[in-house]
């Protein structure tokens, strides 16, 4: 799939949700980037660190809802599109262009729901990378190759890749995590199902 971006220096700022700037966050980024570490060496320990020491909301049943990457490292919890704002602020930090991205999967009861994705710059070209979390059902992996994703989307059931990348959080998926004070409940009832056309 071709992503849609502008160019690489939009995806570097800090804002309220991907918060580059953060001493939390640079100071992780910081620990995590061994001296001498290429940009895809420091990304992979980021996405790993992520992916593996963040659970995920829903495989946790941590009803704990999150937005801002602070609060996914101060609670190291969170959904899928709170720990890609984690990793998108980590990456930032160190000069590394990084942008969400969303699909449109199908859930159990035949509706949809939206999934968070992070997309990186690096090697002059844009790679999709998936740090919702791994279990005995999902095995994301980071690559720059091919795509090592959660789950693959089927047109046939509606599901779909976002092209576009995006600078900061679409705003349906801001408002379903701000106005939530329970992530499974969430889960189970208030996820947006898709972008605005």
């Amino acid at each position: 799939m071709q992503l849609i971006a502008s160019a690489p220096i939009d995806y570097l700022g800090s804002d309220d949700v991907i918060q580059s700037a953060s001493p939390q966050v640079v100071n992780l980024a910081r620990q995590l980037r061994v001296e001498g570490a290429s940009d895809a060496e420091f990304a992979r320990v980021a996405y790993e660190w992520v992916r593996d020491e963040v659970a995920h909301s829903w495989d946790a049943q941590d009803s704990r809802v999150t937005l801002s990457a602070e609060e996914v490292l101060d609670q190291r919890v969170g959904l899928c599109f709170a720990k890609s704002h984690l990793f998108a602020a980590l990456l930032r930090s160190q000069g590394i262009p990084a942008g969400l991205c969303y699909q449109r999967l199908g859930n159990e009861e035949d509706g949809h729901v939206l999934h968070g994705l992070v997309a990186i710059y690096l090697d002059d070209g844009w790679h999709r990378l998936d740090v919702r979390g791994n279990n005995d059902r999902v095995n994301a992996q980071f690559s720059l190759s091919e795509e090592r994703l959660a789950w693959p989307v089927d047109p046939e059931r509606g599901e779909r890749d976002y092209p576009v990348v995006h600078t900061t959080v679409a705003t349906v998926v801001r408002a379903a995590l701000a106005e939530s004070d329970d992530a499974i409940t969430l889960c189970l009832t208030g996820l947006p199902d898709a972008l605005p056309e």
